[in-house]
């Protein structure tokens, strides 16, 4: 049995990991602003988001790092929803005895759930969808932002930025929200463009992983992180009653509504909702959906440690 269990919930905003005893005492964690989707950079940036952190718990918890060789690891990680990303991630240069790597939607179900049926849907950055019926795994969505996750907050950021900008070409009326959208760009449509094309915090964020004083050679788009920026404005004016709001939580809702049916069709009798967008119109979900949602948030580290477990506890 493994001296220690290590967990790790790898979203595409942060990163946060859990070490705990044998007996799944915590002994410390540690978190980190940073994206560990492994499709970004190719898995480079969640490697070093994870590298950082496992040094970090450890000191926290007062242990030498050459303790690692004695815990067992899992990951639940955004953007492995593809078995050889998974793979690929689980193959790195990691310190541990073992290591098992899930899609962060695994991690999100067993927190939930336990070892129990149940599902589960990831509404924050990204979305996808996941539950056990009868202890058969069935999942939908979590594509990514380009063909997929019709429910994130990603999603809405952008669709939040393209009413905006119509509005502004006069084609949709003006609301308050579409206003204070366009005015972080100083009501210039032009400047809302090349922010999309080519994004000052996007490029600072590949900066920071070159050589000192090379800088990226192409423009650098805006990343799903910096669209769902924006439900932060969405939110706020929601609550004030802007009639865009209303009508962008409706086109939120509609998305949702896909996965719930899905849900009910294979027979799943109760869903948690993972992500802070998600929580943060949690009334207007539950107001829809009913008592089939679970209105706790279920904790992913505690799900990554039942997993560790599950794989390497005997």
């Amino acid at each position: 049995m493994p001296k220690y269990y290590i967990g790790v919930d790898g979203g595409g905003t942060n990163c946060r990991i859990r070490l705990t005893d044998a007996d799944l005492n915590v002994l410390a964690e540690a978190t980190t602003r940073k994206s560990s989707n492994l499709q970004v950079r190719g898995g480079n940036a969640a490697y070093e988001a994870v590298t950082e952190l496992t040094a970090a718990v450890f000191a926290k918890a007062g242990l030498d790092i050459s303790e690692a060789e004695h815990a067992a690891a899992c990951f639940g990680m955004a953007g492995a929803r593809m078995k050889s990303a998974r793979q690929a991630f689980q193959e790195r240069d990691f310190p541990f005895e073992n290591l098992v790597v899930y899609d962060d939607i695994d991690i999100a179900r067993a927190g939930a759930h336990g070892e129990g049926d149940g599902g589960v849907m990831i509404i924050g950055t990204g979305s996808a969808a996941m539950a056990l019926v009868d202890g058969k795994r069935h999942q939908s969505g979590g594509w990514g932002f380009f063909i997929g996750d019709t429910m994130a907050g990603a999603i809405l950021g952008r669709e939040l930025l393209r009413r905006s900008l119509i509005a502004h070409d006069g084609l949709i009326p003006k609301t308050p929200l579409t206003e204070a959208v366009m005015a972080r760009f100083g009501n210039d449509g032009d400047r809302l463009m090349a922010w999309s094309f080519d994004n000052e915090d996007a490029r600072a964020a590949v900066e920071a992983t070159l050589p000192d004083g090379v800088k990226p050679t192409h423009p650098v788009p805006a990343r799903p992180v910096d669209y769902g920026g924006f439900t932060l404005l969405f939110t706020e004016y929601l609550a004030k009653g802007d009639p865009l709001a209303a009508e962008l939580l409706e086109f939120e809702l509609d998305a949702i509504a896909e996965y719930v049916d899905w849900f009910r069709s294979i027979g799943t009798r109760s869903i948690a909702i993972v992500g802070g967008f998600g929580h943060s119109i949690m009334a207007h979900i539950r107001a829809r959906f009913g008592d089939i949602i679970v209105e706790e948030e279920p904790v992913s580290l505690t799900g990554a440690i039942i997993l560790a477990r599950q794989h390497f506890g005997k």
